[in-house]
């Protein structure tokens, strides 16, 4: 059963900052675990529950969603020093002082019972046990940048959170986390003084303790061991205050995902406009039809106007030979008529001239 990326749960393979602040977190972690009964609180698709079983005697993965832990359960099935709970964080299911440590990385932002949560998280670690909590800083993290993340019911500054944790932890180290661009001068050994952890996206789990892409060698270079044994090992960073490079790359990015935002805009237009298209081309080949009948009703009505203008033609043209015909007939009779009433007129004077 594979999970997709909510926009909050992270899971592996999820490019961007979230990939950097997820696994160094747990590598970080895992440093801290070797040999300990571990709790992992909130543990979502698992990735640093199984990496953090590869240093602890045994880890516990607490989760309030089934989906999560059934994919968790398949997932990781090959670890044998792993389990996985459903339960709610702030009522968990195990007895007081159950666990060396207890990991919960990003969920104290998402209670409205924050006090009830550390409550417990305290009641199941064992007395000398460490507790080892990341928390979103809210002033950096989402009032610089404008930003509101809709998953998070209450994010705290440092002083917010120091008040919910003195009570609880006497004693606190505190550290920060931070994604940006940096130059690193790192020994080419594994560092005496702070720690790498040089990762790939394809292999997360498999970290070297070196960077062993660099490009530039320096070298320190004596004719004696000690002046070279003073030089420990460790890790130089120069951080950019102003995070030109980051600011660049976060307009970039943001230009590119409004561009596909707009892109997406703009496709759903285009299909918008297909759609119409389609209807018009359908009204257009309905007109079509609609004239090419109303064209082969004209020729219809033009050929049978056609054909009763000869019909009309040919009578006419009969009715005025018959009209002719018949004048001459007329005026034939009337020639003979008057020829005989002629002849009749003679006959009589005659007549009366032989009278005696």
């Amino acid at each position: 059963m594979e999970l997709s990326f909510t926009g909050e749960r992270f899971v592996p393979g999820t490019p961007g900052e979230i990939w950097y602040e997820h696994w160094h977190r747990y590598h970080f972690a895992a440093s801290l675990v070797a040999g300990s009964s571990v709790l992992d609180v909130a543990c979502g698709e698992a990735y640093g529950t199984a990496l953090l079983a590869g240093r602890a005697a045994n880890v516990t993965g607490v989760d309030i969603s089934a989906e999560a832990l059934a994919h968790a359960r398949t997932a990781y099935a090959a670890q044998s020093n792993v389990e996985f709970r459903q339960s709610d964080c702030t009522k968990l299911p195990f007895d007081d002082g159950s666990f060396d440590v207890v990991v919960s990385f990003e969920t104290l932002e998402h209670l409205d019972a924050q006090q009830a949560f550390l409550d417990e998280l305290k009641r199941v670690l064992a007395p000398d046990g460490l507790l080892v909590l990341s928390s979103p800083n809210r002033p950096p993290s989402s009032e610089a940048r404008g930003m509101v993340n809709p998953f998070h019911v209450r994010e705290l500054d440092r002083a917010e959170l120091a008040a919910l944790l003195e009570p609880r932890f006497a004693h606190q180290a505190w550290y920060g986390q931070h994604v940006s661009f940096f130059s690193v001068i790192a020994a080419q050994e594994p560092a005496r003084v702070g720690e790498m952890f040089d990762l790939s996206q394809a292999l997360p789990t498999d970290a070297a303790p070196a960077h062993e892409r660099a490009r530039y060698h320096i070298v320190l270079a004596s004719g004696r061991a000690e002046t070279i044994e003073r030089c420990a090992a460790r890790i130089s960073v120069l951080a950019d205050r102003d995070e030109s490079v980051y600011r660049d790359y976060e307009n970039v990015t943001r230009s590119l995902r409004d561009a596909h935002e707009r892109g997406n805009a703009l496709d759903r237009k285009v299909n918008e406009l297909h759609g119409h298209h389609d209807q018009a081309v359908l009204q257009r080949d309905l007109l079509q039809t609609a004239h090419a009948e109303a064209v082969r009703q004209r020729d219809t009505l033009e050929a049978e106007i056609a054909a009763l203008r000869d019909a009309f033609a040919e009578r006419e043209a009969a009715a005025k030979a018959w009209q002719s015909k018949l004048e001459k007939d007329v005026s034939e009779l009337s020639t003979e008529l008057a020829r005989r009433q002629g002849w009749r007129g003679v006959a009589r004077m005659l007549l009366r001239r032989g009278t005696p």
